[in-house]
């Protein structure tokens, strides 16, 4: 496995890195379609935030499947989306039957988020395992966040360890990633780089290890840096924000490490904006994706430059 030092991911490489566009003459389908698959009783919020960063993103079609206990409520806060009514466990997942209530969507769907907002993280990752399968061999961009990563620890033959067939992206946090590798999250903080290229490597996943340097490895040994952003990111709903713009860029057509990429960079460059508006402290996440569509452009290049 390659062991170079990280790329930096800064306005050069991404200007050198291009999303890719939608033909002018193109619909929403043209933009692509994400899925956002979480929410429960406690967190219905959690997938709001999530699939309004992924409209935000550039996704021009969006669907929500959440509890059937919050979906009218998830319905009413996001009028740009189809809402679909999974049924529940009692411990805040999904029952297998979403399986069946899914399958239909499998083969229109660019792009899929599961994980936002949901609590069983043993019937989140039984829900995972019988997703997977059904999206295997499609062009379908998967995205692991919070509950669903634990997809990791409890694999569907019960042996471990655990590869993905096909590569997702994960995006854990030190405090995440040492509940799914076993490691201390002291350690981890110490090495990210080391304990992100490990990760990437045996499960076959871009991994966005999060923090105020954030290390997106590749399985191939391949990783990018990106330090920026300030602490008031570190606030509740910031990570579904994050998940939402990977998800939303990944429908756009964007490779995996691209996404994580440029999403990494989009979410901390808004968390600038914002604290020049209010202060470091004190945003919310909910103001993070209004942000994303001027960033997108001036990234680019399409715009001028960040006053």
């Amino acid at each position: 496995m390659p062991s170079c030092a990280p790329m930096a991911v800064d306005q050069t490489l991404l200007r050198a890195w291009q999303l890719p566009m939608p033909d002018p003459d193109s619909d929403k389908e043209g933009r692509g379609h994400v899925l956002v698959l979480g929410g429960s009783r406690e967190m219905p919020g959690a997938v709001i935030l999530a699939a309004t960063a992924a409209l935000r993103a550039g996704a021009g079609k969006l669907t929500i499947a959440t509890g059937r206990s919050v979906a009218q409520l998830v319905a009413l806060a996001l009028p740009e989306a189809r809402v679909i009514g999974l049924a529940e466990t009692d411990t805040g997942g999904f029952t297998r039957d979403a399986v069946a209530t899914l399958d239909p969507l499998a083969d229109k769907v660019s792009a899929i988020l599961i994980g936002p907002g949901m609590q069983d993280e043993r019937a989140t990752a039984v829900l995972v395992h019988a997703l997977l399968p059904r999206l295997a061999g499609s062009d379908t961009s998967v995205v692991l966040d919070a509950c669903a990563m634990g997809a990791i620890l409890f694999p569907p033959d019960g042996v471990a360890p655990f590869r993905f067939l096909q590569p997702v992206v994960l995006t854990p946090h030190a405090g995440e990633m040492a509940h799914l590798s076993g490691a201390a999250k002291d350690a981890i903080v110490a090495d990210a780089d080391h304990h992100a290229l490990d990760a990437a490597a045996r499960w076959n996943a871009i991994v966005a290890l999060k923090g105020a340097r954030t290390v997106i490895a590749a399985p191939d040994g391949v990783s990018w840096q990106h330090a920026g952003g300030n602490v008031g990111l570190a606030t509740s709903g910031s990570g579904d924000t994050l998940a939402g713009i990977l998800a939303g860029l990944a429908a756009r057509g964007a490779t995996l490490a691209q996404a994580t990429c440029w999403g990494v960079a989009l979410h901390a460059q808004a968390g600038t904006r914002l604290a020049r508006q209010f202060g470091q402290l004190g945003y919310l996440a909910r103001e993070i994706p209004a942000e994303i569509p001027f960033l997108l452009e001036m990234i680019a290049g399409r715009q001028g430059s960040d006053p």
